[in-house]
């Protein structure tokens, strides 16, 4: 059995020499969108891969339950993580609509 050696974290977006003007808000506002395009696409590959294994186990094409479970539990803490990350950028978008100008 092999063991996969956990990927070093990178950092969500790279930091910008814009400062704080209308270029430099819009290239966050693209960095952050891209990286959470990028990051469901890559949850969604994840859970539609955990699906298969399950089918797989299901129609008696593989015997390796170790493998289906690790498989969906990966795709659980990524779905997790997405969620979690969805709930804080809704969180910190009610609270400055809740500021007063």
């Amino acid at each position: 059995m092999a063991i996969e050696n956990i990927a070093a974290v990178t950092a969500v977006a790279p930091p910008t020499d814009a400062g704080i003007g209308a270029a430099g808000v819009q290239s966050a506002n693209s960095d952050f969108a891209a990286w959470l395009q990028n990051n469901l696409v890559e949850v969604n590959q994840q859970i539609l891969q955990g699906d298969e294994k399950v089918r797989q186990l299901a129609t008696g094409e593989t015997a390796n339950i170790h493998d289906v479970m690790l498989t969906l539990e990966k795709s659980k803490v990524s779905f997790e993580l997405l969620l979690a990350v969805r709930n804080k950028v809704l969180e910190a978008y009610q609270e400055l609509m809740r500021m007063q100008i």
